[in-house]
């Protein structure tokens, strides 16, 4: 009885070294041939991001004036434990700004995604619609503080108008700005007007890559709209939902311009943030090396959340 031998066949896996290699090879010649082109931008970048960057972090270990001449005493982590123990005005802009943080990332977003796919239908006046809601993303901030501050203004602004239209008089009555408990929201109506519109352009340009034929599947599958869009447009939005809720967060933390506009931090520092903190440190009370240390906590808040949550993202984007 003779016995056959299979040949013996190397595993697949022994190739993958090799193709890794080359893979890497390829992107490492990429990078160099690309390299002459990126050189100015990657210029610009280290000297107007990377170096402010690493200055604000060298001066938040000193103590200074900011005048010029004045000496710049090292001080070490006295900067941090000054604003963790004994400043009390920090704890107040870090809720906020973390207040401010969570709401951006369920309304602006969501009213975003809303709008994008109500005006990714065929639609009379769409174009202008979309204008519409895009406006107010290319405004200046300080222009659209100027005017949700007159709107807000309890003597001619828009609740003495409603109040007037409805015969309800209690509207003229609200403080809009002046109340604590509402000033920080009421701002960050003026914000969600000013970024819906930008995600919402960026929501479009993400359902213009959702396969036509896999929608059409789904719904001879006998999928409804919901199932359509938790299964096929979903899943295929996932890049560009990365890109608006990272802008989104980065623009949240460094929230500025509306808030000196409207209420500059007020009343009673109830609308104050951390980047409006680090800068009134710096510049209004001439304490340079707090305010630089503010911005280093503001920075590292920024890592902490943008860098785990792209990590996750692309492990997710991996194995989809």
């Amino acid at each position: 009885m003779s016995t056959t031998i299979a040949p013996h066949t190397p595993p697949a896996n022994r190739k993958r070294p090799a193709s890794r290699r080359r893979a890497k090879k390829a992107t490492h010649v990429g990078f160099v041939a690309a390299l002459p082109f990126l050189a100015p931008a990657l210029a610009a970048y280290l000297v107007f991001v990377v170096g402010p960057t690493v200055e604000a972090v060298r001066l938040s270990f000193f103590e200074w004036s900011g005048f010029q001449g004045a000496p710049q005493e090292f001080v070490g982590l006295q900067n941090y434990v000054r604003i963790f123990t004994q400043d009390p005005v920090f704890w107040t802009a870090f809720t906020n700004t973390v207040i401010w943080v969570i709401m951006s990332l369920i309304i602006p977003v969501a009213l975003g995604l809303v709008l994008a796919i109500a005006l990714n239908r065929p639609l009379f006046g769409r174009n202008a619609f979309r204008s519409l809601f895009y406006i107010p993303g290319v405004l200046a901030p300080i222009a659209i503080a100027n005017m949700w501050r007159w709107m807000y203004n309890p003597n001619f602004g828009v609740g003495v108008t409603l109040a007037e239209m409805f015969n309800a008089p209690w509207l003229a009555e609200i403080q809009w700005l002046g109340d604590r408990n509402l000033a920080l929201y009421s701002i960050f109506a003026a914000f969600v007007w000013q970024i819906a519109g930008t995600n919402m352009v960026l929501f479009l340009a993400g359902l213009q890559s959702v396969s036509v034929e896999h929608v059409e599947a789904a719904k001879l599958d006998g999928a409804n709209a919901w199932q359509v869009f938790r299964n096929v447009t979903l899943p295929a939005l996932r890049p560009i939902t990365v890109v608006v809720v990272v802008l989104t967060i980065i623009n949240s933390i460094k929230v500025f311009d509306l808030i000196v506009g409207m209420t500059g931090g007020g009343p009673a520092q109830s609308t104050q943030v951390l980047a409006l903190w680090s800068f009134t440190q710096s510049f209004g009370n001439n304490e340079y090396g707090m305010g630089n240390a503010i911005a280093t906590v503001l920075l590292v808040i920024t890592l902490i959340i943008v860098v785990p949550y792209m990590a996750w993202t692309a492990r997710q984007e991996k194995h989809s």
